[in-house]
């Protein structure tokens, strides 16, 4: 009998019992975090390295129309949706190519992939002006030229009969419906950007394998599953602009201005709620 005792008493210091998932934010575990960036630095502008990480945001953007718009193209050219990957396949497609792009370019421009993310970013104080206008401009050019050789490989005919990929308000809702669409699509997916980016996360969920990619992507993906019936799914105005460039008829710069105002607005609610709400925790902060 003493020897039992004995045995439970070894166990019990060896395996220690474990806080429920996120109570740990309430402890004094450490977590390194870096400085706000400066609103201008113009010493990025002679660096190779900020230059490299504009051609990854062309390219990541670049290879995102390309392969979501071609998507859109093939289910809409099937003669029923049930003979194609219908909208669950392009949410798919939305959804996996934010996954497998963040993951290639995260430790290299951040990964972005969307003006959206960038400003809400910028409004975090995570990147420059300089850097966060230069990735806007990479990416919405990577954006017209995905749509561009989309359009190559279709035809002008066909490209335009199913409308380009590009993105409008449809019909039996409202241009109301579609700014909400926008706002609160965008808030899910930069909300989920500053969750799964989070130092102090990080820090406190040490224990919770995380791969940020896969949050980020599963976002995008759940949104589209939501908002292709109302507007498309935008949620990223460099995928709007691209390919209504591209398509360029009035039915896509109708609406346009949704594809913006509602992304930006929905960005910059998921900025205010991450940092006041959200990092509202006590932290122990080593410099």
């Amino acid at each position: 009998m003493e020897n039992k005792e004995e045995d439970v008493k070894v166990g019990a210091s060896k395996f220690t019992e474990r806080q429920a998932l996120g109570t740990a934010a309430q402890g004094d575990k450490d977590y390194k975090e870096a400085p706000p960036a400066p609103l201008f630095e113009p010493g990025e502008l002679k660096s190779w390295s900020f230059y490299r990480a504009g051609i990854a945001e062309f390219v990541a953007t670049f290879l995102f129309l390309y392969i979501t718009v071609l998507t859109v193209m093939g289910v809409n050219r099937s003669p029923s949706k049930c003979s194609s990957v219908g909208i669950q396949g392009i949410a798919w497609a939305f959804g996996g190519m934010i996954f497998a792009l963040v993951y290639c370019t995260a430790g290299i421009s951040g990964g972005h992939i969307n003006p959206a993310v960038t400003f809400g970013l910028f409004l975090a104080r995570k990147l420059s002006l300089t850097r966060a206008l230069f990735y806007i401009v990479m990416q919405c050019l990577g954006a017209i030229c995905g749509a561009g050789v989309v359009k190559g490989f279709e035809g002008n005919a066909r490209y335009e009969l199913f409308k380009g990929g590009a993105n409008f308000v449809n019909p039996g809702y409202t241009k109301g419906d579609g700014l909400g669409a926008e706002i609160v699509g965008t808030f899910v997916l930069v909300y989920t950007v500053f969750s799964a980016t989070d130092a102090k996360r990080n820090a406190r969920d040490s224990h919770v394998p995380l791969l940020a990619p896969l949050p980020i992507g599963f976002a995008v993906f759940l949104v589209h599953l939501a908002t292709i019936p109302i507007t498309g799914t935008g949620i990223n105005p460099a995928r709007s602009l691209g390919a209504a460039i591209v398509f360029n008829r009035d039915l896509a710069w109708d609406d346009h201005w949704i594809f913006w105002v509602g992304p930006f607005i929905g960005a910059a609610l998921a900025a205010v709620y991450h940092q006041i709400v959200i990092r509202a925790i006590p932290f122990k902060t080593r410099g």
